[in-house]
């Protein structure tokens, strides 16, 4: 696969097309002025509730107002990810994040006077005015915070200080991709430099000194800031937690419920039904021990392919491959994704200084544009696969919903992208040209699962221990975060994974804990995915039906209204259950075929 120093050296072809958002950089500051000058417009608008016309102006100038907003900052984030640390980059995006401190300064005013409102006096409004009726859902979600609210001076300081402090992530982020040094490792007499964008793809490699030599380099420069991680953590953690508390909730996950509307119930049911059945996990390890040959996994082995097929996929051939395995979700589907490559949404190469890793990012007006670290190999494929999912879920959602209702929450999105997971290693195992191929096709899915559902729910579980711990007084140090990551590998890894001294350093790299309590999403949306991709390959033509429903609903609709939809109760412990089974049946799958038994 072709390798790069930097972007400049990247095919035009195999980059994201961002004209869209801006054609050049005058056209980004002259919107970004534009927009400055509409943010003061707000500050006339203050005393809109009582008067519902001038609400029903308010609220169309905010959408207007924060949708060229979401294209600058959106446009800021992706051009800083491109090359970090560069520092016209890093000027855009402070600019950005400035202009949004001033959009949310000057609107402050509208949520404590909403809240305000008694009961009578807000239902008048809609009496008074009915094209607020296309407001309603989003107002109701507002009004229901009435418990929670703060004075318009109150809500100016925290939106001021949390502009100006929440950087933690960014941070970490900068610290792990782009300052590290984490040497290089000789392969095939050739130096190559190990970064966070090829680690994955270096661990995979055959020669066990390589995997073991970049795995001890790796974790000996983390082990040698994991200090410095730690305090970015606590940081984060005890913001959220003092917000929380600033807006009169219990605690952070009791913030969290609120948001999304549900019970607690969900979550204990997701953590205990998957505790329940850890031998499952096991059983996956045991399983990938034998086929490895190895008398037990060391960490380092982890991300070897269970299947010895070597193929690389070109970009080309993995964009086929995705084009191919969506068949069954349709042709209004397939012409989404068909959208995505011709107007190249995708940035797909990697070199030192890109963000590595993979995701989504769309504004309110733009379909989103992906970001990729492409190896070239089936689990480059799968990640294409996943944020192609995300990318086509915006474009339903943008194409049905007015600009108020053009989100959904996180425990939404997910499925949509693990759908397209589930999806693709079907079509491997029933397309596959040889038995490797097959064999590909159920070691995707195996491992999907096991990050998504598994490793998800404990990361989730010690995120809500970090959050409980600062709670109570305590901080979260590297001592704290080593010992509760790993004991929690020996629980779930079981007896076939050999737990090392570095094993514990995996908390470091796990950027996700910057997403408030963001973990559970996915395991929830993977039990939910596999059941949908299940039952449309089986031919159930309703719940084809129902899925693009689902696809096409908006922030009109709570997370589990949504999910109704698809005929699920997030509370009823068999959705979690049937994920396992399915996972269970995988691996005795991938044991059938690699034995023979299954051609």
């Amino acid at each position: 696969m072709q390798k790069y120093n930097n972007r400049s050296e990247v095919p035009e072809k195999y980059k994201w097309d961002l004209t869209p958002f801006f054609k050049n950089e005058e056209e980004y500051n002259q919107t970004y002025e534009k927009t400055l000058k509409e943010a003061e417009q707000f500050k006339n608008y203050v005393g809109c509730t009582k008067d519902a016309h001038k609400l029903y102006e308010f609220l169309n100038l905010y959408y207007e107002v924060s949708a060229a907003f979401e294209d600058l900052y959106v446009y800021a984030f992706l051009k800083d990810d491109e090359e970090l640390g560069q520092e016209e980059n890093v000027i855009r995006k402070s600019k950005a994040e400035k202009l949004g401190a001033v959009l949310s300064n000057n609107t402050s005013f509208f949520d404590p006077e909403l809240l305000s409102l008694s009961k009578s006096e807000y239902e008048e409004l809609f009496n008074s005015n009915n094209k607020l009726l296309e407001y309603k859902a989003l107002l109701d979600k507002t009004y229901r915070n009435k418990e929670h609210v703060l004075s318009e001076r109150e809500e100016q300081i925290i939106n001021e200080l949390t502009t100006a402090m929440n950087h933690y992530d960014d941070m970490s982020s900068n610290l792990l991709n782009k300052e590290h040094d984490y040497g290089k490792v000789k392969i095939d007499g050739e130096n190559v430099v190990i970064a966070t964008t090829n680690y994955r793809l270096l661990t995979k490699n055959k020669d066990e000194n390589i995997r073991k030599k970049v795995y001890n380099l790796f974790n000996k420069k983390l082990e040698q800031y994991s200090n410095s991680n730690a305090y970015y953590l606590n940081s984060y953690v005890n913001m959220n937690d003092k917000l929380a508390q600033i807006y009169y909730f219990k605690d952070s996950w009791e913030q969290k419920l609120f948001g999304l509307n549900l019970s607690d119930k969900v979550f204990k049911t997701l953590v205990k039904t998957t505790e329940e059945h850890l031998d499952s996990l096991h059983k996956y390890f045991a399983l990938k021990r034998d086929v490895l040959g190895l008398e037990q996994l060391r960490m380092y082995d982890l991300n070897l392919e269970m299947a010895s097929s070597t193929k690389e996929y070109t970009i080309e051939e993995a964009q086929d491959l995705v084009r191919e395995s969506i068949k069954p979700l349709g042709s209004e589907y397939s012409d989404k994704y068909e959208k995505i490559i011709k107007n190249h949404y995708i940035d797909y190469c990697q070199y030192k200084g890109k963000c590595s890793g993979g995701y989504s990012a769309s504004s309110i007006k733009q379909d989103s544009r992906i970001l990729l670290s492409f190896n070239g190999n089936l689990d480059s494929v799968s990640t294409i696969a996943h944020e192609c999912g995300h990318n086509v879920h915006h474009q339903f959602e943008n194409e049905n919903n007015p600009y108020q209702y053009r989100f959904v929450s996180n425990l939404v999105a997910e499925v949509a992208s693990l759908t397209n997971e589930c999806l693709l290693s079907s079509y491997l195992v029933n397309n596959g040209k040889t038995k490797d191929e097959k064999l590909a096709g159920v070691a995707n899915i195996l491992e999907v699962i096991t990050s998504n559902l598994f490793g998800a729910v404990r990361e989730g579980k010690l995120e809500q221990e970090m959050y409980s711990l600062v709670h109570k007084g305590g901080a979260i140090t590297k001592e704290f975060m080593d010992k509760k990551t790993k004991a929690s590998l020996k629980k779930y890894y079981g007896p076939a994974v050999k737990i090392d001294k570095y094993a514990k350093n995996k908390w470091i790299t796990r950027s996700h804990y910057y997403m408030h309590f963001y973990l559970y999403s996915y395991a929830i949306c993977i039990s939910v995915a596999s059941s949908v991709a299940s039952k449309i390959l089986a031919g159930d033509k309703e719940m084809l039906d129902n899925y693009l429903k689902f696809l096409k609903c908006g922030s009109d609709k709570w997370p589990s209204e949504a999910f109704a939809i698809l005929g699920v109760s997030l509370e009823d412990k068999n959705v979690y259950e049937e994920a396992i089974k399915y996972f269970d049946s995988l691996i005795d799958k991938f044991r059938a075929i690699y034995e023979g038994e299954v051609k």
